[in-house]
């Protein structure tokens, strides 16, 4: 059984890997592509190492590095928590190539717990980064015995595991619930996002914690607070005392209740597995359907359309893009009934900033988080095999993409409204100033539409496995949104401030004007590309 487990592994590891591409292919731009993923994710992995070295050199400075094992530990576990959980229902359910391995001599468990293994292998990097910087700067300043090294690097490999095991059991009791219902993508996607939701908004109440007169105690007792924290989760506890204290007994702890975890999780989710993917692959017919009119509808909104389909079609697809539009909905109804300068105090950790200064950066505010991701960066890919039916039509590729956008714009428009209007409201923002600000907000959803457009057709991706790799890996979503969001922080931060020193009216009008001359230079660009793009 372990040779077929390594057998569909290597097998799986291999359909996708993109060094078959440097080693194999001829074609120079497919070859650039990948190196320039490469290279891109080479300087993402480096500024996370450099984070957390630097992170142990604080420790070390003041005296308490023996917690660095913890913190590797909690790192790495939140880490691949957060990134199993957006990932388990593409790579275990409604996957692309489900029929092609299910008629394969496996059992249904042993598919399922290779699926989680190769979603271990790809995330496996971002582990390795945080444990091989925090020994580097433990071994600095702690100088441990030879025998620590072996130890931290093997319990690091397991480290990822139990949470993983969890994020993906909580996916397993999500895809199960939602496949009694008729729209069950869509059920998927809300319990996703609620259960998102519930943990970015959880986080202020655990900030409440320490802004109630625990402040002196977290800094003046700080072991105190690890030890606790790693109470609650025990695999922490584990590792740091391995670590530490060279604790045989918890390296056998961490690595043997990780490989039962897993053996029992996936006993119970390889009896359901056919049925939640065949539930899933399934579509409800209406009993009493009867054929009527049909709705006429131009080629572009006919496009939009089909995007929206595409959308409430695949949770993954869904959730990624919808999530920053969700927490501004609820941003935005939230700020109607607290007071805002109670809420920028708490945001800003007390700093003097008030809502006026403020109140320049309110477009900005609400487009970092529906401009989070546009659909545009990754819906030219998600058409893979369907992208050379959609070309055999009547329609121009110019029309192809004009469509893609006019949908991103139907998302991504009133969410950005409804946040702005509800901002200017709570923070008494004057009539031509909120004017202003939704101007402004929709020239930032032009320059998102078009922008992620020009990432989307400039790196479309068309053969792929799995539509993780497009919505949540790819190399034009990371074009996209790393950039953007970076951007866009400046920019908060550089409003706030020349709002102090001009008219925040001005500054706003000066950066609509912007957004606008760069949303149409990037659909100029995509036209161009449009023409040019040999797909």
């Amino acid at each position: 059984m372990r040779s077929k487990n390594i057998i569909l592994l290597k097998t799986l590891w291999q359909s996708t890997s993109q060094f078959n591409i440097l080693r194999h292919s001829k074609d120079k731009s497919k070859r650039g592509k990948v190196i320039g993923n490469l290279v891109g994710m080479a300087v993402l992995y480096i500024m996370l190492m450099a984070f957390c070295i630097a992170t142990c050199i604080g420790y070390g400075e003041m005296g308490i590095i023996s917690e660095a094992p913890v913190l590797c530990a909690l790192t790495i576990s939140v880490l691949a928590l957060i990134l199993t959980f957006f990932k388990t229902n593409g790579y275990l359910f409604n996957f692309k190539e489900y029929d092609m391995l299910m008629a394969l001599p496996f059992e249904a468990k042993t598919v399922a717990a290779c699926k989680f293994l190769y979603m271990y292998l790809k995330s496996l990097p971002w582990y390795l980064c945080i444990s091989v910087a925090m020994l580097v700067g433990y071994a600095v300043y702690e100088k441990p015995a030879v025998l620590v090294y072996p130890i931290w690097i093997v319990l690091a490999l397991i480290l990822p595991i139990i949470p993983m095991l969890a994020a993906a059991f909580i996916g397993f009791l999500i895809a199960k619930v939602s496949s009694g219902f008729k729209k069950k993508n869509i059920v998927q996607s809300l319990l996703l996002i609620a259960i998102t939701m519930v943990a970015i908004f959880s986080r202020f109440f655990i900030e409440s914690m320490f802004r109630n007169g625990k402040v002196e105690e977290v800094l003046t007792n700080y072991s105190a607070l690890t030890d606790r924290v790693s109470g609650y989760y025990p695999p922490a506890k584990w590792f740091a005392n391995a670590v530490n204290n060279a604790s045989w007994l918890d390296f056998l702890l961490l690595v043997g209740v990780s490989a039962i975890l897993f053996e029992l999780i996936f006993i119970a989710v390889g009896r359901s597995y056919r049925k939640l993917n065949s539930s899933f692959k399934s579509h409800a017919a209406g009993r009493k359907y009867r054929m009527g009119a049909q709705r006429q509808r131009g080629v572009l909104n006919a496009i939009a359309f089909k995007e929206f389909k595409r959308m409430t079609g695949s949770s993954t697809y869904m959730v990624n893009t919808i999530i920053g539009d969700i927490i501004l909905l609820i941003g935005g109804i939230i700020v109607l009934f607290i007071n805002v300068d109670d809420l920028i105090k708490t945001i800003t950790y007390d700093s003097p900033l008030t809502k006026e200064m403020i109140c320049p950066a309110i477009p900005l505010i609400a487009y970092f988080m529906s401009g989070m991701v546009a659909t545009t960066a990754c819906t030219p890919s998600l058409e893979g095999k369907n992208y050379w039916i959609l070309q055999s039509l009547p329609i121009t590729k110019k029309d192809i993409y004009r469509g893609k956008m006019l949908f991103n714009m139907y998302l991504e428009v009133p969410f950005t409204v409804f946040g702005i209007i509800c901002f200017s409201i709570s923070a008494r923002a004057s009539f031509i100033s909120t004017v202003l600000y939704l101007i402004f907000g929709l020239a930032l959803c032009m320059f998102s539409t078009a922008w992620g457009c020009v990432c989307g057709v400039k790196h479309i991706k068309l053969e792929w496995e799995n539509e993780v790799e497009v919505v949540k890996q790819g190399t034009a979503l990371t074009l996209y949104l790393l950039p953007n969001m970076f951007v866009t922080m400046i920019l908060i931060g550089l409003i706030v401030f020349l709002g102090t020193k001009m008219s925040g009216d001005l500054v706003v009008t000066i950066l609509t004007v912007i957004a606008l001359a760069l949303a149409l230079l990037s659909y100029m660009r995509v036209m161009k590309l449009a023409e040019k793009n040999r797909y």
